[in-house]
């Protein structure tokens, strides 16, 4: 017998993969993978027993770090909002044949992606008093209330710096957003006599949005864990987000591991809640927009054949 029909017989190492094959194709898709994701969850629980986890104190500090997903989400969203703001007005800017708007618009853009995120928090909450000090103190015509509005809360300094960091990098997606709306749409509003804001209004940023927000959706998420960074700024307690909370318990009473663990979970499960309606969103603002094939991705839905994806990409 050769090597070829031993290792197609039943009792060799290719008739047993063939078996195998045969078998797990009956089962679904997505039971295989709720199969891997139990596995997982019964090694970490597994480590978790071995690490010697406080789980008292776990249930005891709980509601305590939850207590600080309010503000998570405030300065996540008040981020988002001044970041598509200025996103928008950025990519305006940079499409803008006024170099005034393109230079201002450049500026921004350079400045606050070529400078690490907690550098900009900390330029706000402590840079900012000490430059409306100085100009208090060296002229006499400068309003002394100039320093204390420029004195801000770490949570307001922390707003801010997320809004205009992210904001930043949200001038790249909008821009690419507009550019990929299709020259003809904006030649058909200069004929039918559009002011250049009612064609960006009315024609290019309605459909720029399909492309605009899944992207936005995946920056709401990132910043919504970064919010974490604004606890290095001294945030008291009583408007403290969830990981300023976590450090704060874990480390007065030993426990830093747990309360770690806690945050990280919260966050987890903060980001499963949004992604799942991410994605909820997106299919519904590109429904009657991708045509599919019929093939099917394992456990999911019908996908677009290779020749057809997203308007206007080939």
């Amino acid at each position: 017998m050769t090597d070829d029909d031993r290792d197609g017989s039943l009792d060799g190492p290719g008739g047993r993969r063939e078996r195998f094959a045969l078998a797990s194709a009956s089962i679904p898709f997505r039971l295989k993978v709720a199969v891997v994701w139990l596995a997982i969850f019964l090694v970490l629980i597994g480590l978790f027993n071995i690490a010697g986890f406080n789980t008292q104190f776990m249930r005891d500090e709980f509601r305590f770090v939850l207590g600080g997903l309010r503000y998570t989400l405030m300065m996540a969203v008040g981020g988002i909002i001044l970041a598509v703001l200025l996103a928008a007005m950025g990519a305006l800017g940079r499409l803008s044949s006024n170099p005034i708007a393109y230079g201002i618009s450049g500026f921004y853009v350079s400045f606050f992606r070529g400078t690490p995120l907690i550098v900009q928090m900390f330029l706000i909450y402590q840079a900012l008093p000490q430059i409306g000090n100085n100009l208090v103190a060296k002229y006499s015509w400068v309003p002394d209330g100039v320093a204390g509005y420029l004195t801000l809360e770490a949570v307001v300094a922390g707003t801010l710096a997320l809004g205009l960091n992210y904001g930043a990098y949200m001038t790249e997606i909008f821009r690419a957003g507009i550019q990929s709306v299709a020259g003809g749409q904006g030649e058909a509003a200069d004929a039918l006599g559009m002011t250049y804001r009612q064609k960006m209004r009315k024609v290019v940023l309605p459909q720029a949005f399909r492309v605009i927000i899944p992207p936005t959706g995946n920056e709401f998420i990132a910043m919504m864990k970064d919010t974490a960074l604004v606890s290095f700024l001294g945030v008291v307690l009583t408007s403290a987000e969830i990981f300023r909370r976590a450090n704060y318990v874990g480390t007065s009473h030993s426990r830093t591991l747990e309360a770690y663990v806690m945050a990280a979970g919260i966050y987890w499960t903060l980001t499963a809640i949004f992604t799942f309606f991410q994605r909820r969103l997106d299919s519904r603002i590109w429904r009657g927009y991708v045509r599919t094939s019929g093939r099917k991705r394992p456990g999911k839905g019908p996908i677009a054949p290779p020749s057809q994806g997203q308007p206007g990409v080939p």
